[in-house]
This record gives structure tokens, sequence and C-alpha cells, in this order.
């Protein structure tokens, strides 16, 4: 079996706390080793350590060169949305003159722009969007990404959406319930033909359901149906909520004991400690309330309550177009206050729990081996240089599939 050998790291970070997901203190504990190796056979680490302690091998070792570099283990991007056609440019101007997202949504724009544009695109079209986007994510040294459809809002286009994904080695989520289509304008109605129309197929190839609950999409009772339903499919539960108002996302996703509930820029103090009190995750999105000039999700008192949570990009058209996690990082360092450290550990190890990854998330040996080498000697310029060109080679089950060298 191939092994590979990265050498003379001058630096290793990587989260040991446990177990998954981390919490209140444990977000923080990463572990930093000074002049490192990384030893890979096959697709998981071997083993890690300093450069010193580094036993003499035996047979074939390809080396790497990690001299002035350090290293992280590979990110996880938890909630993305990547299977969509076209853009909306045009709408982020609109924006900036000062129109707001529920107007655009209103006036036939938003998600249901990107309906029209994903539904006429077709599957093999959305398989080679996929593919492009999956590939900007890991030159940013994201090496497992979950994509979501909700673009389709039909039975085909959600069916190609969730292939996409999956051929481009995404983890699927179905998110039927985005938004609702101007041909089946009552919610009650669409929820109803999702859950007898598309499930069954849905649940065959995707891995989690989610569900956006919010003003003029679905509200808690269609939500819990649908969620409901998807669960007695075989699907881990996920929500989109509190992302402009406070409607019950919550308390649902504890109610159902969901994976994950996402956004939470309008989560107020009854929610942060119900939260604290679950086994459910928060994944924040900063990038998303940048975009849209939204309040920041409430990250410090979440970590400080003792809630579990995530990092991640929300890469869309509209409101989040952005595939970097290390400006996630920089973002939850600048604007959420957050440590490096619980930041590096949000968009890995927790990250991967959401998407029930045990396997990757941290650099230890029998680990999956993800590693990501940062371009500078400080593994915490992965935050501190923003937009920078900070991934300099990517490793994904033991192969370089990124170089700068």
């Amino acid at each position: 079996m191939s092994r590979l050998l990265i050498r003379d790291l001058a630096q290793l970070a990587t989260p040991v706390g446990a177990p998954a997901p981390l919490r209140g203190a444990a977000l923080g504990d990463v572990e930093v080793v000074e002049d490192a190796y990384v030893l890979v056979r096959g697709d998981v680490v071997e083993a890690v350590g300093r450069m010193q302690d580094l036993p003499v091998l035996g047979g074939d070792v390809e080396e790497l060169d990690g001299r002035g570099l350090a290293a992280v283990p590979g990110l996880v991007d938890c909630h993305t949305h990547p299977a969509f056609a076209g853009d909306r440019a045009h709408e982020f101007a609109l924006r900036a003159a000062g129109a707001t997202y529920e107007e655009l949504l209103a006036a036939g724009g938003g998600i249901l722009s990107t309906t029209r544009a994903t539904r006429a695109a077709g599957a093999g079209e959305l398989a080679t969007i996929v593919a492009r986007h999956r590939d900007a994510m890991l030159a940013h040294g994201t090496t497992t990404f979950e994509g979501k459809s909700g673009y389709g809002l039909d039975r085909d286009t959600e069916l190609a959406q969730l292939e996409a994904v999956r051929a481009a080695g995404g983890v699927p989520t179905w998110l039927g319930a985005h938004a609702v289509p101007p041909e089946q304008p009552e919610a009650d109605a669409y929820v109803d033909w999702l859950i007898a129309d598309v499930l069954p197929a849905a649940a065959q190839v995707a891995l989690a359901a989610d569900v956006f609950v919010e003003r003029g999409t679905f509200d808690v009772d269609q939500a819990r149906r649908y969620l409901v339903a998807c669960r007695e499919a075989g699907l881990t539960l996920r929500l989109h909520g509190d992302q402009l108002s406070e409607l019950g996302a919550v308390p649902l996703a504890v109610e159902l004991d969901a994976r994950s509930v996402d956004h939470l820029e309008a989560t107020g103090a009854a929610g942060i400690a119900r939260l604290a009190a679950s086994d459910v995750v928060g994944v924040l999105l900063p990038v998303a309330a940048l975009y849209l000039n939204r309040p920041m999700p409430p990250a410090r008192a979440l970590v400080d309550a003792g809630a579990a949570v995530a990092l991640a990009t929300d890469f869309n058209p509209g409101s989040a177009y952005c595939e970097s996690l290390p400006v996630v990082c920089t973002l939850a360092c600048t604007q959420l206050g957050l440590t490096p450290e619980e930041a590096l550990s949000a968009c890995t190890v927790n990250a991967a729990h959401v998407l029930e990854l045990a396997d990757r998330g941290r650099l230890a040996p029998g680990l999956r081996a993800d590693v990501v080498l940062v371009a500078a000697s400080d593994w915490r310029h992965l935050a501190y240089h923003l937009a920078g060109d900070v991934v300099h080679t990517v490793v994904r089950g033991g192969r370089v599939v990124v170089s700068r060298a």
C-alpha cells in the first residue's frame, strides 16, 4: 500500500477535544506541533508527530516537502447550495441600491429566479456545474462538502440536483421545501406533493432533508409535516431557521432531534438556551449575514452557553456567493467573536459531525487522510489572511489534489 510522508512542517494544528461535537472550552482545544510530520498509508493517517521522533521508514515512501508550511485537517463545508444555473448579479446590484431580500423574493426574484435557470439547465449541465463548484471549494481547502437541492422545486430537477452532488463526491441533502413554486402556490398542497411524489425517489439519493422555515416559505407546522415524513423515509433532519425572523425553527429542531439548525441570525436568548441544552448543532453562516447586511449569528453567546456550533459558507448564488471556508474563518474571528482555534474546530470536526462523518476533521492515526497545507509557518494565517492565497497544497484521501508548488 502506498505511503506519503509530509515532512518538515513548520506547524501542525488539529482539534483534539472529544467527543464530537465539541462544545464550550473543548471547541478551542487545538494541539499545535512544531517541526512536524504527517505519515499517510493509503487513504488514512498512519502517524503524526515531531520530525525528531520520526522513525526510519522502510519501503517505498513518497515525500512531500512541508518546509515553511503549516498543516490543518481538511476543511468540511456542511452547508452549501452548489447545484444551480445562472447567477443573480442583477439582484446583487438591486440590493446594493436598497432592495431587501423579501422584496426581491416577492417580485419573483431570489430563489425563484434561480429555479427558472436551474430547471432550464438539464441534468448534464448541472453535473458539470456542481463539479466546477466542488473544484473551487477544493482550491480553498474544502475536502468534504455537503450540497443541497432546492432550486428545482419540481421532481426531475430536484433529483438531478441530488444526483449531481452525489456524482461530484458531495453529501446530498434534499431541500425540496426551499420555497413555494409558482405552479403550486399553496404551501400546504406543495408539502403534500413533495411527500407523496418526490420523497420516495429523493430518499434513494439524499442522506438528509432540509426545510426553510421563514416568512413567505414554510411555517413550523408545514416544516414538521415535511420533516417527519423525511425522517420516516430514513433521512437525517436539518433546518434553515432564524435567518430573517425567529418563527420557531429552534424549538422544532430540538423537538425532532434534528442534526442541525442553520443560520440563527435572528436567534434570541431563549433559542440560545434551548440549543445549549440539546444535541442540535447550530451551523453559523456569516457570509450570508454579511451579504444581506443582517445581524451576525450570536456565536459567542452560543459557545459560552455550551451549544455545539459549526461554520459553513452557505455557498449559493443569491446571498453567499463564496466558496471559501478560510474567509468564513476570518469572519468568525472578526465578526462572531470566535478564536482561530474555535473557528478551526467549527469547520472541521464539528462540521464533519453534522454530516455524520466521524472519520475526518482531525489529524490523527486511523482517520481519513485529508490535509490542508497553509502557505505560512503559522497555521492561524488560515483566518488571519483575509481572502489571501492561504491554501498551498490539499491532500484528499491520501492523494495530492491541489498544489501550488
